[in-house]
């Protein structure tokens, strides 16, 4: 068998590698630390962290920069990150999105952090934009029901339950009967840090700096991009309006 033929038999074996992106779809790839629950009850304060938190905001910061995203959203070890429908990253390459960018989450929280951590990627399509609202939804509603339960069972936990003990006492139990719970415990879940309960975004926003002109020899000032924040996300119809408000802004940057 000659070297050429040998070659393409190869590769004809790479079953995925020729499949891309639906296109003209918007694109969200969510991230998962794996193994996390193990990693975190072993280093970090349950059932939220401060340096962890801070961990996963560096971590969502580089995949929302080096992947050119418009939108990025974490809660507890989750990543999601929202690219254009025209994003076009590796001509839309599935193998090489999912790769790449479990890849850079993996290597900058394994560095910040100094310990070897791995993510898992995955890649969600929308054809239109009240989907991907629905998508920002849905991963917000997640979090704060995941912030209640793991404050129900690490304050079981704390107070001396067992680990079968406390996910027992809340099996099927409803949202206000963990939310009294809670309360016995003098905490007020309602009051607890933004972040915790509904997670943080992170987004591109303009700024103006000033610089200097060597050719008019005079101060300027000129507009620059950088990317904010936010600890104090709005929740249900005005978190949609919010995450539809970044669309339209994003279409419109498009369209000029």
């Amino acid at each position: 068998m000659d070297s050429d033929t040998f070659e393409k038999q190869m590769r004809s074996l790479e079953y995925f590698h020729n499949l891309r992106l639906l296109p003209g779809c918007w694109v969200v790839i969510r991230l998962d630390g794996r193994g996390f629950s193990r990693f975190t009850e072993a280093r970090f304060e349950k059932p939220f962290d401060h340096q962890f938190h801070k961990l996963m905001v560096q971590t969502t910061k580089a995949l929302l920069e080096e992947l050119h995203g418009i939108y990025a959203y974490t809660e507890s070890d989750e990543i999601s990150v929202l690219f254009r429908p025209d994003w076009d990253f590796f001509d839309r390459s599935l193998e090489k999105i999912v790769s790449i960018s479990a890849s850079i989450a993996s290597a900058t929280f394994s560095h910040a952090a100094q310990t070897i951590v791995n993510f898992d990627s995955r890649v969600w399509l929308a054809p239109n934009k009240s989907q991907v609202v629905d998508y920002f939804s849905w991963r917000q509603a997640d979090a704060t029901r995941c912030a209640l339960n793991g404050w129900c069972y690490w304050t079981l936990r704390k107070a001396g339950k067992s680990a079968a003990q406390a996910t027992a006492a809340l099996e099927g139990q409803s949202v206000g009967f963990k939310n009294e719970l809670l309360f016995q415990y003098g905490i007020n879940f309602n009051e607890l840090p933004t972040w915790q309960r509904r997670g943080v975004g992170l987004y591109w926003e303009e700024y103006e700096k000033e610089g200097y002109n060597p050719i008019q020899d005079k101060a300027v000032v000129v507009k620059r991009r950088r990317i904010k924040l936010d600890k104090e996300l709005p929740m249900k119809d005005v978190y949609g309006q919010f995450i539809r408000q970044i669309l339209d802004i994003e279409q419109m940057a498009t369209e000029v």
